[in-house]
């Protein structure tokens, strides 16, 4: 039987919605390092109506990041149904990527936020037999990888905490529209967090490449 279509938010203020995003657990994602900390997002509304985004997350005290663009899936609709382009890989970008990103939940101040995509599915293992199986491109490759990324679950809040009857409500709300919550993982954060752009840089992108591993 097909499962239902998941329940978006209507009417998201976006300038409200922008700023920066603790993620408090997720989906486990190759694209990101195991050992990876603080992982956050920051949101910035462009005069043209479009999002800069700007993910970060710390692997063994250095401070890697990606950069993209989100902007509506429908201008015309009042759904919070986002796009979110990215150039891959972030040190060398030169392939485009697009994916979801669904607001299914924001409390009423804007504190804390469930994402979700269209599909659920988040399962790796298949995507790497497939492609053996099949024999696809490299290119192709990549960019199911990153879909997988930026398709994931996930569950934010404005500070790097969430007391855990907020988060067990998210989880729940999760699992009403049909996740497997067992894959979430809790993200390790430091207190206090970075702040700004903090700690080396990893410019050469092995946190990346580490991540693509399953190191």
């Amino acid at each position: 039987m097909a499962k239902k279509e998941m329940e978006v938010v209507k009417g998201l203020d976006l300038p409200r919605y922008m700023g920066r995003w603790y993620e408090i657990a997720s989906f486990p994602s190759r694209f990101q390092p195991k050992n990876g900390v603080n992982t956050r997002a920051t949101y910035k509304l462009n005069e043209d109506g479009t999002i800069h985004v700007l993910n970060e997350t710390w692997s063994d005290g250095k401070r890697g990041y990606i950069e993209g663009t989100a902007y509506r899936a429908d201008p015309k609709s009042d759904e919070a149904k986002l796009k979110v382009k990215f150039y891959v890989p972030p040190f060398l970008p030169l392939i485009p990527v697009v994916g979801d990103y669904w607001v299914l939940f924001i409390d009423g101040d804007y504190q804390c936020a469930l994402i979700g995509q269209p599909t659920r599915n988040y399962l790796w293992h298949r995507l790497f037999q497939n492609a053996i199986y099949n024999q696809l491109s490299h290119e192709k490759v990549l960019k199911d990888v990153i879909k997988r990324y930026v398709y994931k679950m996930k569950i934010l809040c404005r500070q790097n905490h969430m007391d855990e009857n907020t988060y067990n409500a998210l989880v729940q709300r999760a699992t009403d529209e049909g996740y497997d919550v067992s894959l979430l993982h809790r993200t390790t954060h430091t207190n206090p967090p970075p702040e700004g752009e903090e700690g080396p840089k990893d410019n050469k992108g092995i946190w990346w490449i580490k991540s693509m591993l399953g190191m």
